[in-house]
């Protein structure tokens, strides 16, 4: 993996959007909340689908309400095999098969067979790699639950997006930094504390920080408790997340 790209090599910014829309925590009235992820992230070299919600329908209708299109999604990636981040890709998929779907190599070839009977492109994948021109899988991490997450490079620095960070929001933050020597703008997603006690909450929150990580958008399967310590934490740096969220890159303040 080549790091310090050059800057007409890395995303321009202002154009990044990521769109919440899926997520068992409400932000914009009248969308549906369920427990799962997924978001849209647009304005780099193709529109992407992370992670599908657990139910396609709800997914499809939080789109259309959102006025976000199927047939907009270029690339798809899931980040773990459980339901409430897979659930909704066959409804998506008898919208728009037209796209390659990345997901872990430890998924099941049932799974990605049925992908493929679905006419979708499978990619499957096990170590860090380029997705597209400036974002990045982090490679298949952990061990029991094994997990993906993204990587957009940008010239304001690294965004990251996990479906639940089940290998450790640390560990993953810690494997983008690896793979680039760069700042981490921000950090949105499911951070998977919601069972975890507030020492040790406080604990990653320090490590974070400490790791330069400017803003922080938990949301899915944080938890309560948690997204209460990182707005804390991270003041005017904490970004409330839940669906019908909007995050404009160029609305954040470089790193």
């Amino acid at each position: 993996m080549r790091k310090n790209k050059p800057d007409d090599l890395r995303a321009e910014e202002n154009n990044i959007k990521i769109t919440i829309v899926y997520d068992n925590n409400p932000c914009k009235e009248g969308l549906e909340t369920r427990w799962g992820f997924a978001c849209v992230i647009s304005g780099m070299e193709k529109t992407i689908l992370f992670d599908a919600g657990g139910e396609g329908e709800v997914l499809l209708a939080n789109m259309a309400k959102m006025e976000i299109e199927a047939s907009e999604i270029e690339t798809v990636l899931l980040s773990h095999i459980h339901d409430d981040h897979t659930g909704g890709l066959g409804a998506f998929l008898k919208k728009n098969a037209q796209v390659r779907v990345y997901v872990p190599d430890s998924f099941p070839e049932s799974f990605k067979d049925k992908i493929t009977r679905m006419k979708a492109e499978v990619v499957e994948v096990e170590k860090p790699r380029e997705i597209l021109t400036k974002i990045y899988s982090t490679g298949q991490m952990g061990t029991e639950k094994k997990e993906q997450g993204l990587i957009l490079q940008t010239n304001r620095g690294l965004l990251i997006i996990t479906g639940c960070a089940h290998p450790g929001i640390v560990e993953m933050v810690k494997r983008a930094q690896e793979l680039f020597d760069e700042p981490v703008l921000l950090i949105m997603g499911g951070f998977h504390l919601k069972a975890t006690d507030k020492d040790e909450i406080e604990g990653i929150i320090k490590t974070l920080e400490e790791m330069k990580v400017k803003y922080a958008g938990p949301c899915h399967c944080t938890g309560e408790q948690a997204r209460s310590l990182f707005a804390e934490q991270f003041g005017e740096h904490y970004i409330k997340a839940g669906v019908g969220k909007v995050v404009n890159i160029k609305g954040l303040s470089s790193c």
